[in-house]
């Protein structure tokens, strides 16, 4: 079904790089969090998405090799060294993957290919898929997964997007067809969907999805409801899209964008009108900002992935008051600032995916279009 509501206008703010470097000036960077590239290891394929496997050591990096086929590749951290405990190839490239639908027992990937089949692996007995459904016309971009986790609730669904502009949602209980599909109406231009994310998942009824596209478009879906909950167009191309958290109600969410820079919105007040508050952030390199990745074990800091190859850690700061009233004494929420904590580039090339490992704060992998794999270590975390 196609559903449309009309764009609510935005409550927001803009910070340029100038005043984010005032927030930061009266901290000495050298005391705060420190950004570490622990490991470095080249690879011979392009890697598009990168996960750790839950509960483990272990993480798995998704991507096409040269000669356009897929590759999964498993790897173990032992030390100061990488070890490829598994490597598989596939007819068609991949482009993302999650663990987000799968259980801690289980433990399998769900991933998007280039030909628009969404598919579930087990890691141990790889041959062939456990599930294996043509999702889209065309390339999967994005895709993440919610309830299978013990902290989660609700059925265990993958969301996909795609680049025929459709956002589907997918029960891996009930494999055949999607549970919820949000596409153009019949003669609507489609546009590409590059990112998709579950949040607002705090109870077994309750779930979002928001889903940002080519234009600049993020709009935000009530799975309960089958509705639009709200909808905005943020003026460039949005790369990528994220909840805070998945599993409680809706706190706050950002949307990155091309042309450096990204949006945070406060997501516990809708406005009739203004819809959610939001605050801008112009980051200090002229690039595309490709993601921003929360930190499992503290929503407040995010990790920003720069185009130029440069991560960039940020923490939220709340406002004084999260709300006020407006002139008919109807709430409007009140954004917050971000802060810049410290930056560090590590490529030439974008970085492409980023994933806090959910087990041992601070410590993340990720990859990079200069055909490397590396592990980061965030260091004083607890301190910030």
């Amino acid at each position: 079904r196609h559903i449309h509501l009309p764009s609510f206008p935005l409550y927001s703010r803009t910070l340029s790089p100038a005043v984010s470097r005032d927030h930061t000036a009266a901290m000495d960077m050298s005391q705060g969090p420190q950004i570490l590239e622990h490991i470095s290891k080249s690879v011979t394929i392009t890697s598009y998405d990168t996960k750790w496997v839950p509960s483990s050591a272990r993480f798995v990096v998704l991507g096409s090799y040269p000669r356009a086929t897929g590759c999964i590749q498993v790897y173990e951290l032992a030390g100061t060294e990488l070890k490829l405990q598994k490597e598989m190839e596939k007819k068609t490239s991949f482009k993302c993957g999650t663990f987000g639908a799968s259980g801690l027992a289980e433990r399998q990937l769900a991933t998007g290919n280039f030909e628009g089949y969404l598919q579930l692996w087990d890691l141990e007995h790889s041959d062939t898929a456990i599930m294996d459904v043509k999702a889209h016309t065309s390339i999967v971009n994005a895709i993440d997964g919610c309830g299978g986790q013990a902290k989660g609730y609700g059925a265990p669904e993958l969301v996909t997007g795609g680049r025929d502009g459709a956002v589907r949602v997918w029960d891996v209980r009930q494999r055949d067809a999607p549970v919820a599909c949000f596409e153009p109406g019949e003669g609507v231009k489609a546009r590409d969907c590059w990112s998709v994310a579950f949040g607002n998942s705090y109870n077994d009824d309750e779930r979002c999805v928001l889903a940002g596209y080519d234009n600049g478009d993020v709009k935000l879906f009530d799975l309960r409801t089958g509705t639009v909950r709200c909808e905005t167009n943020v003026g460039n191309g949005v790369c990528g899209v994220e909840f805070d958290r998945k599993e409680i109600a809706m706190n706050k969410f950002v949307v990155t964008c091309l042309e450096s820079q990204f949006t945070v919105y406060d997501a516990r007040t809708q406005h009739a009108e203004k819809g959610f508050s939001s605050v801008t952030e112009k980051v200090p390199v002229g690039a595309t900002v490709w993601g921003a990745k929360h930190l499992p074990q503290n929503r407040e800091v995010s990790m920003v992935l720069g185009g130029d190859g440069t991560l960039m850690l940020y923490k939220y700061q709340y406002p004084d008051q999260r709300t006020v009233k407006d002139k008919d004494e109807k709430p409007v929420g009140v954004a917050g600032s971000m802060h810049l904590l410290n930056s560090r580039n590590v490529s030439t090339q974008p970085i492409s995916s980023w994933d806090w490992s959910p087990d041992k704060e601070g410590l993340a992998v990720c990859g990079s279009f200069d055909q490397c794999i590396r592990v980061v270590i965030c260091t004083r975390m607890n301190k910030i």
